[in-house]
């Protein structure tokens, strides 16, 4: 029996009423409503260097905002949410020249490890779609405006929701028996179905296609990336990218093996192993064949890992996640940066340290890119001033964008790695405190 979760309940319990505390180290979910707020707010809690704030960013207006198109015979193709709805998507329609090029952008929002979790996450937009909202913005990688998405502001965007609780990647044998609070894990069955309908709406036919993704999303564009590339003409340009979707499998600061416990849990529970590379999983403990670090070992299509070398995300739940920290010293340093020690500082360095080595052989292809910064933020890509702005984070003189489209239209190489915290004034720092 793998190691106690009950440090990871924040993942995978979603239905409660949250207390502060809670949204401190909720799912990653919460992660762009905290920093778009925070955007809005001017406030200077929000960390950029000595004195900087975030500037205010412009409300959406009617065109940013892309309806929610369900799954069409969901229920026939047996592509169900955890509750048993449709799953959907939002779809903008390129034009001009990115008229026959794609960019498909996975929802993240944590995992479920129990049946528990994934009946209490049926009931919220993670795991039905009659919580979904029926409009979303693009923004970010996602935006329609050259200004803030220079390299893809024209193509057909699709931003995928996600409501199966395992990075798509459960399967239905897996499924309760008990017909009594039925829940569903259809994750690999969205999958196909999602990419059968696009591929009918024009995806078929693409010169040039991106597969994305945030966190939980971030690890389904990688489990998925191969599978994307074999669906598409032989001819076409076909890459991926992770954003903050490379989760360490390290331990916590208390010894215990809390993330690999809870990937165990979430393997076994909808049977994910059956959606890995069938090498890894003969070979190891299948939850280990959930790890960013294994999955990118056997992916031939290229990919780009964007990530933050401290995020926040996996310090308040890997690092520190709640039950770690019984004295609560660690309780300012897991919410705002700023706040910490000289020790905890270096226990944070070393964390950096444990990603850079998980991602040495990666740095090495000649095909991969990398954009890792030293920022205490998670999800970048999707976020407007994030992405690409004139206040944007920077490597050397590049931002996020500008180093992905480098890298995808083979304009240079990139492998981008920040130098140590806090030398890089043009991060965005989270604050929870």
């Amino acid at each position: 029996m793998m190691a106690n979760t009950a440090r990871l309940r924040p993942l995978a319990w979603w239905g409660r009423k949250w207390t502060k505390r809670d949204w401190a180290v909720a799912a990653v979910a919460v992660t762009a409503f905290l920093f778009l707020l925070s955007s809005l707010s001017d406030d200077p809690r929000r960390d950029r260097g000595a004195g900087a704030r975030l500037p205010a960013d412009d409300p959406a207006s009617a065109a940013d905002l892309v309806d929610l198109t369900l799954l069409r015979d969901a229920e026939a193709k047996g592509a169900l949410c955890l509750d048993g709805s449709a799953p959907g998507y939002h779809f903008s329609k390129g034009f001009g020249s990115g008229s026959d090029s794609w960019l498909i952008h996975i929802e993240g929002g944590g995992w479920c490890d129990s049946f528990s979790s994934c009946s209490s996450r049926a009931k919220t937009k993670l795991g039905s779609s009659a919580y979904m909202e029926h409009q979303v913005s693009f923004a970010g990688i996602l935006s329609s405006e050259p200004s803030q998405n220079p390299e893809f502001f024209n193509w057909n965007k699709v931003k995928i929701r996600y409501c199966d609780g395992a990075s798509f990647s459960g399967h239905p044998q897996s499924e309760p028996k008990d017909k009594k609070g039925r829940i569903f894990f259809r994750g690999q069955l969205i999958w196909k179905a999602l990419m059968d309908e696009l591929l009918s709406a024009g995806l078929s036919t693409a010169h040039q296609a991106f597969l994305t993704g945030c966190s939980a999303g971030g690890l389904a564009t990688l489990i998925h990336c191969d599978d994307f590339r074999e669906i598409l003409p032989k001819d076409a340009t076909v890459k991926c990218l992770a954003d903050a979707g490379f989760f360490l499998n390290e331990k916590d600061i208390s010894g215990n093996d809390t993330m690999r416990s809870f990937y165990h849990n979430v393997v076994q529970l909808q049977g994910v192993q059956e959606s890995l590379n069938k090498g890894c999983v003969t070979s190891k403990e299948p939850s280990d064949c959930f790890f960013p670090e294994e999955i990118i070992k056997n992916i031939r299509t290229p990919v780009f890992l964007v990530n933050p070398a401290y995020d926040f995300w996996q310090i308040q739940n890997v690092l520190v996640p709640d039950g770690s920290d019984p004295s609560e010293s660690w309780k300012k340093c897991r919410l705002n940066i700023r706040a910490c020690t000289p020790s905890q500082l270096k226990t944070l360095q070393g964390f950096r340290d444990s990603m850079l080595r998980a991602l040495s052989e990666f740095q090495k292809s000649k095909e991969g890119g990398m954009f890792i910064n030293s920022c205490f933020i998670h999800c970048q890509t999707w976020i407007g001033e994030a992405w690409h702005s004139s206040n944007s984070p920077r490597i050397g003189d590049k931002t996020i964008a500008e180093s992905v489209g480098d890298w995808y239209f083979n304009r240079r190489a990139v492998k981008q790695i920040d130098c140590p915290y806090p030398c890089n004034p043009s991060c965005y720092n989270m604050d929870f405190s």
